[in-house]
C-alpha cells in the first residue's frame, strides 16, 4: 500500500490547494510579530510628565491655569531648589490650600528660601501632557515603577514559555487545526481585554494569555504548513517567516496612524478573529490524522488536495500506510529516549535559546542611528529581508546544514571583530556587527525549518514547541546579559555572543543533512535518518509500517 508522501506526490506536493493554505497561514506570521513587537509603541515613555503638589490639582482648578502654566509654577521652582531633579520623580514637601496666591503661589515662603524648602518622592500623583497615550502613563509607570514596563514584557516572554509546552502538547494530542483555532481565539479576547484593562494586574494578567495563545498560533501554523508539502518545498517555511518580517515593518505604520496604546493594541489583536474563518479553508493535517489511527479522514483530505490541484488520486489509493507505532501522549522522555533523538533535541534547545539570546542582544545594541522612532522600526525590520533571501538561494542548492552553521559562525565571527575595532570607526562597527546580526536571522530562521524536519509527526508540534521554548528563555535573559556585562566592560556581550554562536555552528555539523528526505513519521525513522542519511547522501526509503487502515 502507498505511504503518504507517495500518495502526496500524486495529489500535488506544492499545488493551488497548499499555495493557498500557505498564503492563508503566512498571515499569522504578521499578526504574531505585531504582538512579539508591539510593547515598543504601547509603552514608550510620555514626552512630558511631572510630579503634582498635594493641592495643586484644586488650585489650578480655582485659578484656571493651563497644564503649561501649572509645570511653570510648580516644576520650575523644584528644579530652581535642586538643580540636579527634573521635577518627574520628586516634589516640593508642600500642601497648597485656599489662602495661596493664583500668580505667585510660593511668595508665602519668601525670594530666597526655595532651594531651602524639603523634597518628597512622587508616589501617585503624577500629570502627563499626553494622559492615556501609552501603558505608562496609563499606568504610571515612571520613576520607582519603572521596573513594571519590563516586567510587561517579561510576562509576554513567560507566556510565550508556557504556550510552547501546554499548546505544543495539545497539538500534537487533539490536532494542529483545533489548538490553531483556539489559540487565534484567545489571542483575539486576550487582547481586546488587555486593551481595557481597568488596572495594571488585570493588564499583566491577559498579556501573559496573550503570549500563551500567541505562541499557539505561531507554532502549529507552522507545523500544518511543513505537514502539508512535498519534502523539496518545505522551503515554505522560511518564507512564514518573511511574512513576520513584513509585520515587524508594518508595526511602526500602525502605530503612527493610531493615537493611542488601546487603538493600536485592539487594531494589532482584531485580525485574529478573521483567522476563525480558516476552519473551512485550512484542512487537519492528515499526517497527524495517521498517526491517530484516522486513516478515512486523512484520504478524505487527500483526495480534496488532489481536486483542487487538478489531480486525480489513482483508485488503488484507497488505502495509505499508517504507522504501526502506538499512539500516546507526546512526553519530555520520548525527545531523549533514543541516542539520536536525544541528540538532536540537546542541539536543537542550545540552538534555538543562542539564536534568540544572540538576536535580541544585537538588536538592542545595534541601535538604529536617528531620533524617529517610527522610521528606525522600520529599517530594523528590512536589514533581516536579506537573511530569508539568502536562505531560500542555498538550503535547496546545498543543503540546510552548511548554511545553519556557517551563518552561526559567522555571527559569532562578527561580534569578536566588532569588540575590537577601533570606536573612531563607527560606520565599520555597524558593517560589522549588522553582519553578525544578518548570521544569526539565518540561523533563526533556520532553525525553525530544520527542527519540524527531524522529529516524528507524532511529535512534532510539541517537540519544536518545547525546543522553541529555549527561545523565550534566552529573550528574557538577553537584556540583564547585555546591560549587566556591559557595565563591566562595554564589549564583552559581544565577547560572549561570539563563543555562543561558535559553539552552535560547531554543535550543528553534528545533525543530519535533512535536504530533499522524506519527513519522519516514527521516532525509528529519525533514528534511520541519523545513522545512514548523513553517511550516504541518500533518502532513506524503508519504513517499519505494517499496520494499515
Amino acid at each position: 500500500m502507498p505511504s503518504f508522501d507517495e500518495v502526496l506526490k500524486e495529489a500535488g506536493e506544492f499545488g493551488r490547494f497548499q499555495k493557498r493554505v500557505f498564503f492563508l497561514l503566512c498571515q499569522t506570521g504578521i499578526t504574531f510579530s505585531f504582538l512579539f513587537a508591539s510593547m515598543v509603541f504601547l509603552g514608550p515613555a510620555p514626552d512630558g510628565y511631572w510630579c503634582r503638589i498635594p493641592g495643586a490639582a484644586e488650585l489650578s482648578e480655582r485659578c484656571g491655569w493651563t497644564l503649561e502654566e501649572e509645570e511653570n509654577l510648580t516644576v520650575l521652582p523644584l528644579r530652581l531648589a535642586n538643580g540636579s531633579s527634573s521635577g518627574k520623580c520628586e516634589r516640593l514637601d508642600i500642601v497648597w490650600d485656599n489662602s495661596v496666591s493664583c500668580t505667585s503661589p510660593l511668595t508665602r515662603y519668601g525670594n530666597h528660601s526655595v532651594s531651602n524648602l524639603p523634597l518628597a518622592a512622587c508616589h501617585d500623583n503624577w500629570v502627563y501632557k499626553q494622559p492615556h497615550s501609552s501603558i505608562v502613563s496609563e499606568y504610571n509607570l515612571v520613576c520607582s515603577n519603572a521596573w513594571m514596563l519590563d516586567l510587561s514584557q517579561a510576562i509576554l516572554s513567560l507566556g510565550f514559555l508556557t504556550g510552547s509546552f501546554t499548546l505544543g502538547y495539545a497539538a500534537d494530542r487533539y490536532g494542529r487545526l483545533l489548538i490553531y483555532l483556539l489559540s487565534c481565539l484567545g489571542v483575539g479576547i486576550c487582547g481586546i481585554i488587555v486593551a481595557f484593562s481597568p488596572n495594571f494586574t488585570v493588564f499583566l494578567i491577559f498579556r501573559f494569555l496573550q503570549g500563551v495563545f500567541g505562541k499557539g498560533t505561531w507554532m502549529t501554523c507552522y507545523v500544518i504548513v511543513t505537514e502539508i508539502v512535498g519534502s523539496d518545498q518545505r522551503i515554505v517555511g522560511i518564507v512564514i517567516q518573511v511574512f513576520f518580517t513584513l509585520g515587524i515593518m508594518i508595526l511602526p505604520g500602525i502605530a503612527y496612524l493610531v493615537p493611542t496604546w488601546q487603538g493600536i493594541q485592539l487594531v494589532i489583536s482584531l485580525p485574529n478573529f478573521l483567522f476563525l474563518l480558516y476552519y473551512w479553508v485550512v484542512p487537519e493535517s492528515p499526517r497527524w490524522l495517521l498517526t491517530r489511527k484516522k486513516g478515512e479522514k486523512a484520504l478524505k483530505i487527500m483526495h480534496n488536495i488532489a481536486k483542487h490541484n487538478g489531480k486525480y488520486l489513482s483508485p488503488h489509493y484507497s488505502e495509505i500506510t499508517i504507522s504501526n507505532e502506538e499512539v500516546s501522549n507526546p512526553s519530555f522522555l520520548d525527545l531523549v529516549r533514543t541516542p539520536r533523538m536525544r541528540r538532536n533535541t540537546l542541539i536543537f534547545m542550545y540552538a534555538w535559546f543562542t539564536s534568540a539570546l544572540i538576536y535580541q542582544g544585537l538588536v538592542m545594541r545595534l541601535g538604529i542611528v536617528g531620533g524617529n522612532l517610527y522610521l528606525d522600526f522600520f529599517i530594523s525590520g528590512a536589514v533581516e529581508l536579506p537573511a530569508a533571501l539568502l536562505i531560500l538561494l542555498t538550503i535547496d542548492r546545498i543543503g540546510r546544514r552548511l548554511p545553519f552553521g556557517i551563518s552561526n559562525i559567522v555571527a559569532g565571527i562578527a561580534c569578536l571583530i566588532t569588540a575590537f575595532l577601533p570606536e573612531d570607526m563607527p560606520w565599520l562597527k555597524t558593517t560589522v556587527a549588522t553582519l553578525g546580526r544578518l548570521g544569526i536571522t539565518m540561523s533563526f530562521e533556520i532553525v525553525y525549518l530544520v527542527n519540524s524536519e527531524l522529529y516524528p509527526t507524532t511529535l512534532r508540534n510539541f517537540g519544536v514547541s518545547l525546543c522553541s521554548s529555549l527561545c523565550d528563555l534566552g529573550g528574557i535573559i538577553a537584556p540583564f546579559l547585555l546591560f549587566r556585562l556591559a557595565a563591566i566592560w562595554l564589549e564583552l556581550p559581544l565577547i560572549i555572543f561570539s563563543i555562543l554562536a561558535v559553539v552552535c555552528g560547531l554543535l550543528v555539523f553534528l545533525l543530519p543533512e535533512t535536504k530533499g528526505i522524506s519527513l519522519p513519521e516514527t521516532v525509528e525513522d529519525v533514528e534511520q535518518i541519523s545513522s545512514h542519511f548523513g553517511k550516504c547522501g541518500k533518502k532513506q526509503k524503508h519504513r517499519d509500517t505494517n499496520s494499515y487502515i
